[in-house]
């Protein structure tokens, strides 16, 4: 057996302290920061329901009418249902730590975070404004 200087048979363990699993629950912060990352779960399940629909679109008129007859199930309109919600909560979390995140200087100076905010939720409005116009053909 070769010799290592670093090597104790006596050597203590390390301590790590035990870490209960809901240890996030505490803090509410915590708890925002959680609840929004899950909620990219629904934005990942409305992707893939957006992709079902356009392959049912695909596959012809009498799959697409199938397809639109399953949307208007009641287990399909409550997951629409929760989908908005998560979505709307991951949106509205990430507009309040856009500042944090997206650090814009102008003529040398730093754009206030508030400003960032209320430009994020004026595109949002007027992007959902478009896709209302074009939806109810206005």
């Amino acid at each position: 057996m070769a010799h290592n200087p670093h090597y104790t048979r006596y050597r203590p363990r390390w301590y790590r302290a035990r870490v209960p699993i809901f240890w996030w629950v505490r803090k509410w912060a915590y708890v925002r920061f959680v609840l929004r990352e899950l909620t990219s779960v629904f934005v990942g399940i409305y992707a893939l329901l957006l992709l079902a629909q356009v392959w049912a679109l695909m596959q012809g008129p009498q799959a697409y009418a199938g397809f639109i007859a399953w949307l208007r199930t009641p287990g399909a309109i409550v997951l629409h249902l929760v989908t908005l919600a998560a979505v709307v909560f991951h949106s509205v979390t990430w507009f309040s730590i856009a500042p944090s995140v997206l650090v814009v200087h102008v003529r040398g100076r730093r754009v206030p975070g508030a400003l960032i905010v209320a430009l994020n939720y004026l595109a949002w409005l007027a992007v959902s404004a478009v896709i209302a116009l074009i939806l109810l053909r206005v």
